[in-house]
């Protein structure tokens, strides 16, 4: 089944050709086509069983569509929606959803299918580390169980009778997507439903009305999903966070091991050992990289939620439901998405993230975890750029702009307000 899907990325198709009874025809095109709003409801069709509810439960209805469409009325458009003066998008993206917004002032760019509902994989580990910088302290000590270190997926490596922190297991669940320390984590935060419902309502307080956590790690479940919309308002929102932003911008990080295993004969010490990003952006020196979520399941394809600083301004870019082809690599259409936002004339905008919830001052306000708490490891790293303080200047930047527009309105001269 994956090489057909392959085979329908590279050659371009809409549709499968004949198939077998049970598989699912819908492939990702190279580039989706999105105009009758195919998606504005539910996620595309999976093309496994992960989303088959257990027995005796039943998959949850679809979340409402909210009525207007959140962050403006151009929003409820499901195909290319693109500023005055932006040009036209980069080619070759075959994400079927994406995003690009000025991550200071939370004016969208442009997009394509902003509120299609689309599933998160890891990016949705975004959302995790916000409740968890919210209400662990990151000094505290925690253990590792055997199944949270043998959960399915990308790994951080954790192992029984380790000496891990909470901070080691938020920078492992940002930095290397390790859905062990996801587990580890909703664990500390209550147990995983009790986690999901946090998750949700803070969701839900950002006005990202599009999303469902239905796992702790993103891998997929029935009911769950998100928007390109969505995990803009939620990233930027985990960038004000003083210590999410300084972990979401390492490249490396030191992460413990632990000892061997006495219930598996001859098994050596597990060191600890030198981490690195999955963010490739980062890894690789993209100019102004501030940081980014990877993600990828079978039915959720390619994800991403990023954001540099490029001509001036903090851009915040999401890819979703794409994938790699031949003349075109994920991280090649990330940069040019950043590259193209960071082009933007000034005063462009189709929408706003400022629309509800936390975000409706507009206001960049920097916070830290819960209680000022001490975080213990190692001294933060600088920044991919240290030119990003657009961002963590918008309130000043915010003051001069309104003395601008008084002393303007005194002199007669007649300024367009921005979208609040």
């Amino acid at each position: 089944m994956s090489v057909l899907l392959a085979a329908g990325v590279l050659v371009g198709a809409t549709t499968a050709l004949a198939n077998p009874p049970g598989f699912n025809p819908y492939v990702a095109p190279t580039t989706p086509a999105t105009d009758h709003c195919p998606h504005q409801t539910k996620t595309p069709p999976a093309v496994d069983t992960s989303e088959v509810p257990k027995p005796g439960q039943v998959a949850p209805a679809p979340l409402p569509v909210p009525e207007p469409p959140i962050g403006g009325a151009k929003l409820a458009a499901c195909g290319v929606v693109v500023a005055d003066g932006m040009g036209a998008p980069p080619h070759k993206l075959t994400s079927a959803a994406w995003l690009v917004a000025d991550m200071g002032t939370g004016e969208i760019l442009a997009a394509k299918d902003p509120h299609g509902r689309y599933r998160p994989a890891s990016t949705i580990k975004v959302l995790l580390a916000l409740v968890a910088l919210d209400e662990l302290d990151l000094t505290a000590p925690v253990t590792v169980h055997r199944e949270e270190y043998e959960t399915e997926g990308d790994s951080c490596g954790t192992g029984p009778r380790g000496h891990y922190t909470n901070r080691d297991m938020v920078t492992g669940l940002l930095m290397a997507s390790g859905n062990d320390c996801a587990m580890v984590i909703a664990r500390e935060l209550g147990g995983v439903d009790k986690t999901l419902a946090k998750m949700n309502a803070r969701a839900k307080d950002l006005g990202a009305l599009d999303t469902r956590a239905a796992s702790p790690s993103g891998l997929d479940a029935p009911g769950m999903s998100t928007s390109a919309y969505d995990l803009a308002v939620i990233f930027r929102a985990a960038m004000r966070n003083e210590t999410f932003r300084e972990i979401i911008g390492k490249r490396q990080y030191r992460f413990p091991g632990y000892p061997p295993r006495p219930e598996i004969p001859h098994d050596p010490d597990h060191p600890a050992y030198d981490m690195f990003t999955s963010n490739n952006l980062l890894a690789e020196g993209f100019p102004g990289m501030l940081g980014g979520k990877t993600g990828y399941t079978d039915d959720a394809l390619k994800t991403f939620v990023g954001a540099a600083h490029v001509g001036g301004r903090d851009v915040l870019i999401v890819q979703m439901y794409g994938l790699s082809v031949e003349t075109s690599s994920y991280w090649t259409q990330a940069k040019d998405l950043l590259a193209w936002g960071g082009r933007a004339p000034a005063g462009a905008s189709i929408g706003t993230l400022n629309a509800t919830g936390d975000d409706k001052s507009g206001e960049s306000t920097t916070t830290t975890n819960a209680a000022e708490r001490p975080v213990a490891g190692p001294a933060p790293e600088a920044p991919a750029d240290d030119s990003s303080g657009i961002f963590d200047n918008t309130f000043v930047l915010g003051l001069l702009w309104a003395i601008t527009v008084c002393a303007l309105g005194y002199l007669g001269i007649r300024v367009l307000a921005r979208r609040p």
